[in-house]
């Protein structure tokens, strides 16, 4: 015989199932982030940035790679005949059969793993070719495609990063050495200290972007 905490949870649990099944939740409602992908227009490379930050969540990628790999496309075409002024490099890039190349599959590969230097000093790129439904001997045309089109945008990207990580901590440095200042103990030296550690960090942080690979 069921007592009545029993008797509560199973009506609990058909009223949920009746409610939901009810609920018209379906393809009728909109997507926001498909509709926040399609609205998306590139003007600026702070444009490109924000759809590079966005590859950063797989499930996110896995979701929307449909239409991700068309804003893709749209976003390296307008870097390179916008930003780098070429306008005859064509954006739909097909290999050998007349075989379509994914310029965001090449992106996902390559960044999987771990960076076209990476994949570049190990010799990887006949293993990136067989990935993307290529032959082993098209690795040098994958390496010649990521020259092409990807390598100066991730540049770009990476640099911009890394300049909006200096900003960040220039900021907050130069609000602690004030902070510093206004104390009745704290000395001007102690304040110029702070600088040029501040300054020091931000060189060291610039020149690892021009280290890492164009």
């Amino acid at each position: 015989m069921m007592n009545k905490e029993s008797e509560f949870m199973m009506f609990k649990t058909n009223y949920l199932n009746n409610y939901f099944e009810k609920l018209e939740i379906s393809s009728n409602e909109p997507d926001w982030n498909v509709m926040i992908l399609q609205t998306m227009r590139f003007k600026e490379f702070l444009d490109c940035k924000a759809l590079l930050d966005m590859m950063d969540d797989d499930e996110y990628v896995r979701k929307y790679k449909f239409i991700l790999q068309t804003k893709f496309d749209e976003m390296v075409e307008w870097f390179i005949t916008n930003k780098l002024g070429v306008t005859i490099r064509p954006i739909l890039f097909c290999a050998s059969n007349n075989r379509m190349l994914c310029l965001l599959d090449m992106y996902l590969i390559i960044e999987g793993e771990g960076g076209h230097r990476y994949v570049t000093e190990n010799n990887l790129w006949p293993m990136i070719a067989k990935e993307m439904g290529f032959e082993y001997s098209e690795g040098e045309l994958m390496c010649l495609v990521y020259a092409m089109y990807l390598d100066v945008l991730l540049y770009y990207h990476k640099f911009k990063t890394v300049q909006s990580q200096v900003y960040d901590k220039e900021m907050t440095e130069e609000k602690t050495a004030l902070g510093r200042n206004a104390e009745p103990r704290s000395s001007q030296s102690e304040g110029d200290t702070a600088e040029q550690d501040a300054g020091q960090d931000i060189r060291a942080e610039v020149n690892q972007v021009v280290m890492d690979d164009p």
